[in-house]
C-alpha cells in the first residue's frame, strides 16, 4: 500500500474528540484508506469500537494546567511523546496526519510536521482550543466545526475550510425523523447533559415544572438523561406532579430520542450542538459556564443566531427561569417546527466526506510531490 493510502488520526480520548474522529476514519476507510488511531488512555473506555487498523497510546500531558513544576514536567511528556510519535510514523509512513485537538493530539501532529508529512486540523468548537490554536502554525489545512471560528491565530484564515463536525450514522439516519406532530397537544422535551449527565437540570428542571399550571404539566412528557445517583430523585420529583417522564443516566439512543422530541435541553458541546442542526431540533442551551475559553458559549451563540435556540447562562438558569421560557413555548407550539427548520438549514450531515476530500487533498499533493522529487 502506497503511503497515501495510510493515515493517521490523533485525538484526545474523550468522546467529543473521538466521535468526530471515528466519523472521519470510516469515511476514509470507504475510500480504501488504512487508518491508525493515536489517542491516550482514556481512550480505553469506549472500547475497540473505533475503525481503525491499529490503536497506538502516545503519552501527552497539558501545560497549560498545574503548579510549575507539574507544567514543566507536562512538557517534558510532550517532548517524550514527540519523538515516539515520531519513530512511529516512520514505522507507518502515512500519507496525513489529521488532529482533532486534546493534548494528545500534539506529539503526532509536531511528529508529523517534522517529517514533513501534511497535517490537517479540525477545530470542533467555535473558539479555537488551546492545543489547536498551538499547532495551527504548522497545519497545511485548517477545518472548521462552525461558520464563525474564534480565536484563530493572525494569517491562518485562506487555510480555513468549514467542512461541519462529522456526526455519528446514528445521527444521520436520526435527521430522516420529520419533525413530531402535534395533534394530540403534547410537548415532547428531551433533556440531556452530556454523556455523564448535568446534575443542574435535574435540580432545575423538575423544579420548574412543579412552578406551571397544571393543565400546562399535563402537555408535557419529558425524557431526561441523569446522573446515576440522581435518577430516583429526578424520578420522584416528576411522579409527585404526576408527569409523564422517563428519566435514565444513559440512552444508547439518544439521537432517536433527540429526532422524538419537540425541543431539546442541553448543554452545549460541539456534538450536541451540530447533531442538533443536522437532526433539526430546536433547544435551550445552558453553557457550561467553567471551560477555559467558553467554547461552548461560543457553540451556543452560532445556534442562536439563527433562531433555532434560546441560550441561558448557568448563572440564569433557574426555575422561574426554565418555567416561563416553557410556558411560552406551549403558548405558541407552531413556531417551535420553524425554528427546527432554522436549526436544520445550518446543519451539516455530510461533515465527514468534505473531510475526507481535504484528507485526499492533501496526500495527492504529497504524492504529486513524491513524483516531482523524483
Amino acid at each position: 500500500m502506497r503511503a497515501g493510502l495510510r493515515a493517521v488520526v490523533a485525538a484526545g480520548g474523550t468522546g467529543g474528540h473521538l466521535f468526530p474522529a471515528a466519523a472521519l476514519s470510516q469515511a476514509l476507510a470507504l475510500r480504501g484508506f488504512e487508518v491508525h488511531l493515536v489517542t491516550d488512555e482514556r481512550a480505553r473506555q469506549y472500547g475497540g469500537d473505533f475503525p481503525a487498523r491499529d490503536t497506538h497510546l502516545i503519552a501527552a500531558a497539558s501545560p497549560s494546567e498545574g503548579a510549575i513544576f507539574l507544567r514543566a514536567n507536562a512538557l517534558l511528556t510532550l517532548a517524550a511523546g514527540t519523538l515516539s510519535a515520531r519513530r512511529l510514523l516512520k514505522r507507518i509512513e502515512p500519507g496525513a496526519v489529521i488532529g482533532f485537538g486534546g493534548y494528545p493530539a500534539v506529539p503526532p501532529l509536531l511528529a508529523a510536521a517534522w517529517l514533513g508529512i501534511p497535517t490537517l486540523l479540525h477545530e470542533s468548537n467555535a473558539v479555537i482550543g488551546r492545543a489547536n490554536r498551538f499547532l495551527a502554525p504548522s497545519a497545511r489545512v485548517i477545518a472548521k466545526g462552525f461558520a464563525v471560528l474564534e480565536g484563530l491565530p493572525e494569517g491562518l484564515q485562506p487555510r480555513v475550510h468549514l467542512t461541519g463536525n462529522p456526526v455519528r450514522p446514528m445521527v444521520l439516519e436520526a435527521a430522516r425523523t420529520p419533525f413530531p406532530g402535534g395533534s394530540d397537544g403534547k410537548l415532547r422535551v428531551l433533556v440531556t447533559g452530556g454523556s455523564q449527565g448535568a446534575r443542574i437540570f435535574s435540580d432545575i428542571v423538575p423544579a420548574a415544572i412543579a412552578l406551571l399550571a397544571e393543565d400546562d404539566r399535563r402537555k408535557l412528557i419529558f425524557v431526561q438523561q441523569a446522573r446515576s445517583e440522581d435518577v430516583t430523585r429526578v424520578c420522584s420529583a416528576y411522579a409527585a406532579l404526576g408527569m409523564d417522564a422517563e428519566v435514565k443516566p444513559f440512552f444508547p439512543d439518544l439521537p432517536a430520542r433527540m429526532a422524538q422530541a419537540h425541543l431539546v435541553i442541553a448543554r452545549a458541546g460541539a456534538s450536541t450542538v451540530s447533531e442538533l442542526a443536522v437532526i433539526g431540533r430546536p433547544a435551550i442551551l445552558v453553557p457550561l459556564p467553567h471551560a477555559l475559553d467558553q467554547d461552548q458559549a461560543a457553540n451556543a451563540g452560532q445556534l442562536a443566531a439563527t433562531g433555532a435556540a434560546a441560550v441561558a447562562a448557568q448563572s440564569v438558569f433557574s426555575p422561574q427561569w426554565l418555567a416561563s421560557s416553557l410556558s411560552e413555548v406551549l403558548s405558541d407550539m407552531p413556531a417551535l417546527a420553524a425554528r427546527a427548520a432554522a436549526a436544520r438549514r445550518v446543519g451539516i450531515p455530510d461533515a465527514a466526506d468534505r473531510l475526507a476530500r481535504l484528507v485526499q487533498g492533501l496526500t495527492s499533493d504529497k504524492d504529486k510531490a513524491h513524483e516531482t522529487a523524483g
